[in-house]
């Protein structure tokens, strides 16, 4: 079931045009890594998305039920964490998040049960009574998430959720996202690539403000592979005498002991192995590596933005 689907969304602000018509669908149980450039529309598309922006043309459904702007009964569906986050700092993560229970109606014994679930979740338990103007920008993004599904929300959105956290920070939020998404669907914004190839499913690059890229993680390295294998001599003999003798592949040569074999037009990656394999039985020379190149979510993502 597609839980968020955005149709010919455009959203100007004076003279810039942000969005240029986005098209996205997030099925659920998904966690979508929404990619893109600072300034590429990323927070523009999620601010509108929960109702905070009118858009200037376009749709957008939150399990199936139109987002109206300024007071969208869809945000009973959605859990926000925006990219800074604001907090009391005078009060607790307990005292918190029955604030925003209290604020959206919930029962007190429910507000009561669903935060010691999330603080644990979120690794905040021990630190429930502290004030949180101490907390670290890491504990604070914990906490940002831990309101977000406080009313068990069937969609994520979280913009920049590790931005400016260091490593071991990023890892734990990773790991919370990772896990909200056996039980609802996840979109979230980044431009660290590392943190989408970790744990997302579907991506979509956006690129003044129009999806350039979209769809499985998978699928899309499958199409973007290289056709071609890096082969590693154990001495630069032997990679000459392997040009020299190398008939029905087309071999680059590519470092003192190292080529790159393509095929023909068309040709498959199997195909061009089946035929390296064979040229190599009929040449036997000592290979220090053989090498099937995958292509890096950071390559894709530079050629598509170019």
């Amino acid at each position: 079931m597609q839980v968020l689907e955005i149709k010919n969304l455009k959203k100007r602000f004076g003279t810039k045009q942000v969005l240029r018509g986005v098209e996205l669908t997030v099925k659920e149980h998904s966690i979508y890594g929404f990619i893109g450039r600072n300034g590429a529309g990323k927070t523009t598309t999620m601010k509108t998305v929960v109702g905070l922006l009118k858009p200037d043309q376009g749709e957008i459904f939150v399990c199936q039920e139109p987002v109206r702007y300024g007071n969208s009964s869809t945000n009973r569906q959605v859990g926000f964490l925006p990219d800074v986050p604001e907090y009391y700092g005078f009060m607790s993560p307990e005292e918190y998040l029955e604030l925003c229970g209290k604020i959206t109606g919930m029962d007190p014994r429910r507000i009561r049960e669903r935060s010691q679930e999330l603080l644990k979740t979120t690794g905040l338990w021990e630190d429930r009574k502290r004030r949180i103007s101490g907390f670290s920008r890491g504990m604070k993004q914990r906490l940002g998430i831990a309101q977000a599904l406080l009313h068990k929300p069937r969609l994520l959105i979280c913009d920049e959720p590790t931005s400016a956290l260091d490593p071991a920070g990023r890892k734990e939020i990773l790991d919370i996202l990772f896990q909200v998404g056996k039980e609802a669907a996840v979109l979230f914004s980044t431009h660290i690539l590392a943190d989408v190839e970790r744990i997302c499913d579907e991506i979509a690059v956006l690129d003044q403000g129009k999806i350039v890229l979209s769809g499985k993680l998978e699928d899309i390295r499958e199409s973007y592979t290289p056709d071609c294998i890096k082969v590693e001599f154990h001495t630069p003999q032997d990679l000459q005498e392997f040009l020299g003798d190398a008939k029905g592949i087309q071999v680059r040569r590519t470092g003192v002991k190292e080529a790159e074999v393509t095929g023909k037009d068309g040709e498959s990656r199997g195909q061009i192995q089946k035929r390296l394999y064979a040229c190599l039985l009929e040449h036997p020379l000592e290979i220090q590596r053989i090498e099937v190149p995958e292509p890096s979510l950071e390559n894709l993502f530079l050629e598509v933005i170019r």
